[in-house]
């Protein structure tokens, strides 16, 4: 009877780690997907404007991390944030410059007034979208 008792428990166990790994396996496949279809939107939706060669789209990379079960998306652009949300009299938020301003701008290699930017979502429909499918997944 204990014979009977140690095979079933080795038997058990053996199936247990069998499904963990593939449980893990399936989470880093998921964690994958959904990486990649957070990037690809964002890639595909992010402006490219004829001043900055597409510099935007090029800055968004995947980092993964633990083995697969982690990615980091992120944007390198450090304008991506006004892209995203807009500026001045067109800032989401409503509290951008109320006011025009003036700048000079050494790629077009001219003074340019401003009123601001309409927002230009790249970021949080793909980070949207990517969570849908993430939970439906899941």
């Amino acid at each position: 009877m204990a014979e009977v008792s140690g095979r079933w428990v080795r038997q058990m166990r053996r199936a247990t780690n069998e499904l963990s790994n593939h449980v893990i396996e399936e989470a880093k496949r998921l964690v994958t997907e959904t990486a990649e279809l957070i990037y690809s939107y964002a890639v595909l939706n992010a402006p490219t404007a004829m001043i900055d060669g597409g510099n935007l789209k090029n800055s968004i990379e995947i980092d993964y991390k633990d083995g697969g079960l982690k990615a980091v998306i992120s944007v390198g652009a450090s304008y991506s944030v006004y892209v995203e949300y807009g500026t001045g009299i067109y800032a989401e938020d409503g509290n951008g410059r109320k006011t025009p301003w003036v700048y000079y701008d050494n790629k077009l290699n001219r003074w340019v007034v401003t009123r601001g930017m309409r927002a230009q979502p790249f970021w949080n429909p793909a980070v949207d979208k990517g969570m849908r499918y993430f939970a439906s997944q899941m």
